[in-house]
């Protein structure tokens, strides 16, 4: 079951490379932290921002390839917790197909922060990490 998240922190410490964002169950209590690099957590701030700039960075460019190819970005799900590492698939509808797409889960949010997209996360994640 695919449980409603929202992206509720960003937390930057330019001092590290290893950057911290925090997911929360948007009706419910439950909320965990997932480590990306110093580039995929600026994207993710600066897409949430509206900050734009004078040329298509990764993920803008991701995201004009989709539209130019008649798709949108549905929905990013986190779905699996293995060894330490998280996984996501993002869901385009292009016409009467759903194409998944495999991803790092800061790819994948870096995505969708600029587009309004919802996020979740699996059940059996937050179960695992509950545990």
């Amino acid at each position: 079951m695919e449980i409603p998240m929202e992206l509720s922190q960003i937390l930057i410490n330019e001092s590290v490379d290893q950057q911290v964002i925090v997911l929360k169950e948007l009706q419910g209590g439950r909320s965990f932290p997932i480590v990306i690099g110093m580039p995929e957590i600026l994207a993710i701030d600066r897409r949430l921002k509206g900050i734009e700039l004078p040329r298509p960075l990764t993920h803008d460019l991701l995201a004009r390839v989709i539209e130019q190819l008649g798709g949108t970005v549905e929905k990013v799900v986190i779905t699996d917790l293995r060894d330490h590492t998280f996984y996501a698939i993002i869901y385009i509808r292009q016409g009467k197909n759903l194409i998944e797409v495999d991803s790092r889960p800061s790819d994948a949010l870096g995505l969708a922060s600029g587009l309004n997209v919802p996020l979740f996360v699996e059940e059996q994640v937050l179960d695992q990490l509950e545990q």
